[in-house]
């Protein structure tokens, strides 16, 4: 497990951040997460994710994310992996092309060449895409939502294709988990689908 990069992806409220959290203490590793990791990175979030802030253009968005990335990088990520540290982080660069580019509709390419330059080329090893239905994941979300949770069930719909989209494109980077169920079948499907997937890497 030395010196990886495994990153959670979903729509909200799949599970990422419980099944982030529950990985890293089973292989006990560092947990981190996108956005808002670093002191910068929540003064970034806190923009993002206010109702308030309606009228936030869509590409004022996505660089607003893209700027996270580049701090949330060099202050966390780099240095855990010049270390030789695996790390988990809940999100990364897909989520980005998931919710601006096939959300949003932005261009994609621009986005990921943009995220590229921001990482400073740092791409997960492992992306573990929760995927869910739609419905489950708004009844989990309750009434309290934020702006991006509040976008519409079209944009959703959009974010959780593109999700299966890429994962499909990657299938040696990437592997798909049902987020349905209780906690612990999300887990024992993670752990599972880990084993099998470092048993060959």
């Amino acid at each position: 497990m030395s010196g990886r990069l495994i990153a959670f992806e979903g729509a909200d409220a799949s599970g990422k951040s419980t099944q982030a959290r529950r990985l890293a203490s089973r292989l006990g590793v560092e947990l981190t997460f996108q956005f808002g990791a670093t002191d910068i990175g929540s003064a970034i979030r806190s923009i993002l994710l206010d109702p308030v802030h309606e009228t936030l253009d869509d590409r004022a968005e996505a660089l607003l994310v893209i700027a996270d990335k580049a701090q949330h990088v060099t202050e966390i990520v780099a240095p855990a992996l010049a270390r030789g540290d695996t790390i988990i982080s809940d999100r990364f660069t897909a989520s980005t092309t998931a919710y601006q580019g096939y959300g949003r509709g932005l261009d994609r390419d621009e986005l990921i060449g943009m995220m590229r330059w921001a990482t400073q080329g740092l791409e997960p090893d492992l992306t573990v895409l929760l995927d869910v239905d739609l419905e489950v994941a708004r009844q989990r979300l309750g009434d309290e939502i934020d702006r991006i949770e509040g976008a519409g069930a079209e944009f959703h719909t959009r974010v959780r294709e593109g999700y299966l989209e890429m994962a499909a494109a990657d299938p040696d980077r990437w592997i798909v988990i049902d987020a349905g169920g209780t906690v612990d079948d999300v887990a024992a499907r993670v752990d599972a689908a880990l084993d099998t997937w470092l048993a060959a890497h």
